[in-house]
């Protein structure tokens, strides 16, 4: 058997998660935030539930890690990015963790992380 081609090209509607990672977001004012540095999806049906914005640090070292509900982001091809309706300030201020510290992906924390930024738990 010859194996499958796992490179997928880019559509109008989708694209593959490797290329999501490392995305610009920009913030409601249109300054650069950070980037996405993964995708959290959900087991059992399959939607993105999280994307996890990294700044901080330098050259990538100490960067913080801030969850955020994927209906948050919104494609930009004018910025070749995702931006969101908040600004970098807001951001920091959102719950997060450090970029080496383990973070609890339970429902309570994820209700924090909604409720922060307005917007109903994607289980709901």
């Amino acid at each position: 058997m010859i194996p499958q081609d796992a490179n997928i090209k880019e559509t109008e509607a989708l694209i593959a998660s490797d290329k999501v990672e490392g995305t610009a977001v920009y913030g409601a004012d249109g300054k650069h935030i950070g980037s996405i540095e993964r995708l959290i999806l959900d087991k059992r049906n399959g939607h993105v539930s999280y994307a996890v914005l990294s700044f901080g640090g330098f050259l990538g070292i100490g960067n913080d890690h801030y969850p955020l509900p994927w209906g948050k982001l919104n494609y930009d091809e004018s910025l070749n990015g995702y931006r969101i309706d908040v600004t970098k300030e807001q951001v920091e201020a959102a719950p997060h963790y450090e970029s080496e510290a383990e973070y609890e992906w339970d429902r309570r924390n994820g209700k924090v992380i909604h409720d922060y930024y307005g917007v109903p738990p994607y289980w709901m």
